[in-house]
């Protein structure tokens, strides 16, 4: 099964595979911990969302579309709002950390040695920690804490106004950057 891509091993989960499941889980399943672990900040919510999010995908791994993205793509994203909705099934807000600290977790997220769009995600890391202070942390706050613009203008003691602009010059400024990074 380890030499079968992504697309095939899909094909075979979505037909009750458990073997090609398995497969899937030993690749990808300690970069959505870590994703899990950023946001949740507890080990053991961590494997709680990281079971979810593989119980998902046996479940629904005939809606994955490989146009819209790569598998590791779409089982983070899974992972992310399977982590923001334990927080908000907790009734809780992720811990407000300092924004430098995730160098662990971009490390396991992706091998920085590959060619692949999995590696462009990791670049991204690169991209927002080099976004200015201000903008960046909109966007940790925004993408990895879970918190509506509104919320982060509250937690920040900022106008509103303030914060939707700086995430819109961040999201425009990674924008840029991704394109620039992308294939031509």
């Amino acid at each position: 099964m380890a030499d079968l891509d992504d697309t095939e091993l899909v094909a075979k989960v979505a037909e009750g595979d458990e073997r090609a499941f398995l497969a899937i889980y030993d690749r990808y399943a300690s970069r959505v911990h870590a994703l899990a672990l950023r946001i949740l900040g507890e080990p053991m919510l961590a494997e709680e969302a990281t079971q979810d999010t593989f119980l998902k995908l046996w479940s629904r791994a005939r809606l994955y579309l490989m146009e819209r993205g790569s598998l590791l793509v779409w089982l983070l994203t899974i992972a992310r709002r399977t982590a923001l909705d334990r927080l908000r099934l907790e009734g809780r807000r992720p811990t407000l950390s300092n924004s430098e600290d995730p160098d662990g977790v971009w490390q396991s997220l992706a091998n920085e040695d590959s060619l692949t769009p999995e590696a462009r995600w990791r670049s991204m890391f690169f991209s927002v920690q080099s976004l200015p202070e201000e903008q960046r942390h909109v966007i940790v706050l925004a993408y990895y804490q879970g918190l509506s613009q509104s919320e982060i203008a509250e937690t920040l003691g900022w106008p509103l106004g303030t914060v939707k602009s700086r995430m819109r010059a961040a999201m425009e400024t990674l924008r840029q950057e991704w394109l620039q990074d992308g294939p031509e």
